[in-house]
């Protein structure tokens, strides 16, 4: 069901209107794929320590523990960016500096005030399911 799962090489365009290549860092990734109950990404794409942000879907699927998988959307609640990496623990936004939690997408540090809305991740064999 995962198996098709493919890269993306989109270019991210901040809040400013400004695109931008997205980060390379080895704790994140785009790998997604979609299907009528929601984004797809194979368990193997997300890395412990890290996460991978599905930019079409925009959302972003963390294991911050083996095992352990949340999901969240992908976009800021400052100015509606698009996220662009997960890293060190956090969830971070490339256009003001805003991160939040990988466990609970909760603020680190601001400007952004509120959490990102979690969303539902359901593991089924190598392939986690995010509706």
């Amino acid at each position: 069901m995962g198996a098709g799962a493919l890269g993306a090489g989109a270019v991210l365009t901040a809040c400013g209107g400004k695109p931008s290549e997205p980060a390379a860092s080895p704790s994140s990734s785009e790998q997604t794929s979609a299907t009528a109950s929601g984004s797809q990404v194979r368990v193997a794409d997300v890395p412990v320590g890290g996460g991978v942000v599905l930019k079409d879907a925009k959302v972003v699927v963390t294991q911050p523990a083996a095992g352990q998988f949340h999901a969240f959307s992908a976009v800021c609640t400052h100015k509606q960016c698009l996220v662009s990496q997960v890293a060190d623990g956090t969830i971070d936004c490339p256009c003001h500096g805003s991160r939040y939690s990988d466990v609970d997408g909760s603020v680190v540090k601001g400007p952004a005030t509120q959490a990102l809305a979690a969303k539902t991740v359901t593991v089924q064999g190598d392939s986690l399911t995010v509706s």
